[in-house]
C-alpha cells in the first residue's frame, strides 16, 4: 500500500472512530448489541491483519512496545466505560459520556502517539508501530464496550438486540 493510501486509510479510520465512538458517547446515544460489537470488531480484524503482516519484520523491542500499548489502551478502555452514565430509555440503554470521558479519550490518543514517539526516539519504531494503530484502538474500544455491556447486565438494564436505535429529543 502506498504511503498516501496508508495516510488516507488512517485519516478515514480516525474520522470514523471520532464520530462513531467519541462524539456519540459525549452527546449520548442509545445502545444495542450491534453498536457495541461492529466497529471494534471491524478495527480489530482489519488492524489485526495489518499487524500480522508487519510482524515478521518486527524487533523484540517493537513487540514489547505493542504489548505495553495494548495493556495501557485496554486499561483506558475500562476507565472510559466507567465514566459514562447508563440509563434505560426507549427499550434499550442510553449511554452518555462526561468531561472525564473526553479527557480519557484525549489521554488514549496521547498514550498511543507518545508510545510511538518514544519508540522512535529509542530507535525501535518500525512498520509494526504504524500497522498496529487500528488494532490497538480496536482493542481499546472492544474492552470499553465489553465493560459497558457488563455494566448494563449488572444494572439489569435493557439492551436492544439488533439495528440502530435512534435518540428522539
Amino acid at each position: 500500500m502506498s504511503s498516501i493510501a496508508t495516510v488516507l486509510l488512517y485519516v478515514a479510520a480516525a474520522g470514523l472512530v471520532l464520530y462513531r465512538v467519541v462524539y456519540k458517547q459525549l452527546r449520548g446515544t442509545l445502545l444495542d448489541r450491534k453498536s457495541l460489537v461492529t466497529l471494534p470488531l471491524l478495527l480489530v480484524v482489519v488492524g489485526g491483519y495489518l499487524t500480522l503482516k508487519a510482524l515478521p519484520g518486527a524487533s523484540a523491542a517493537e513487540l514489547g512496545f505493542l504489548g505495553v500499548d495494548l495493556v495501557l489502551l485496554a486499561g483506558l478502555g475500562v476507565l472510559r466505560s466507567t465514566t459514562t452514565t447508563l440509563t434505560a430509555r426507549e427499550g434499550t440503554t442510553f449511554q452518555k459520556g462526561s468531561a472525564v470521558t473526553l479527557v480519557l479519550w484525549v489521554l488514549t490518543i496521547g498514550v498511543r502517539v507518545g508510545l510511538v514517539a518514544l519508540a522512535t526516539v529509542l530507535g525501535v519504531a518500525g512498520p509494526l508501530s504504524s500497522a498496529s494503530i487500528a488494532f490497538t484502538v480496536g482493542v481499546s474500544i472492544a474492552v470499553q464496550n465489553a465493560t459497558t455491556y457488563r455494566r448494563i447486565r449488572l444494572a439489569g438494564l435493557p439492551l436492544a438486540e439488533r439495528g440502530a436505535v435512534r435518540v428522539s429529543r
